[in-house]
């Protein structure tokens, strides 16, 4: 069942990225330039809901929440990675998924791309796990956890600054 729940929502999303015409390669460009920020309101705007859903349900009892380990080697090198291969390409792997769904065969590459990057990922893996994987490992941690404080003390504040931050660029046409 969680296959399906995962495919509804990944339907769903790619719905939304084709609906918000951020599966265009002049939208990511210009998203990596600081000259349109629709890409960056658009992934704040399903953090903030995903954020309120997630602890809503959370704090009914509904969900358990499953914490990835903070390390701080596999973030860094890895969002590296991920950025220089999104400003390349002009696409990152969820929407060159979605624009290869529109027709625009040079997203190819970057599905291939990805690909191959998996693959060499899951060869490196046994080095990686005894190296880059352990600098920084700071374990299963939240923002609340380090501050002690319940976790809608962080959301509100971030959901006030989103809307400042979408207040922001809106006026400066961003």
């Amino acid at each position: 069942m969680d296959l399906i729940y995962g495919l509804i929502t990944g339907v769903l999303f790619g719905i939304f990225l084709q609906k918000g015409r951020v599966l265009r390669y002049d939208k990511q460009i210009a998203a990596l330039r600081l000259q349109d920020m629709t890409i960056v309101k658009f992934m704040l705007s399903h953090v903030a809901v995903a954020m309120v859903g997630v602890y809503l349900l959370y704090d009914l009892g509904l969900v358990k929440l499953s914490l990835k380990p903070t390390i701080l080697g596999g973030v860094i090198i890895g969002g590296l990675l991920f950025g220089l291969g999104w400003g390349l390409l002009g696409y990152c792997p969820g929407t060159s998924l979605g624009a290869l769904g529109e027709g625009r065969w040079d997203s190819v590459w970057g599905i291939l791309g990805m690909l191959v990057g998996a693959g060499l990922y899951a060869e490196a893996y046994p080095y990686l796990e005894k190296t880059v994987l352990t600098w920084g490992n700071y374990g299963k941690i939240t923002i609340p956890q380090i501050l002690g404080v319940n976790h809608w003390l962080i959301i509100v504040p971030f959901l006030l600054g989103t809307v400042f931050l979408f207040r922001w660029l809106e006026k400066r046409g961003l």
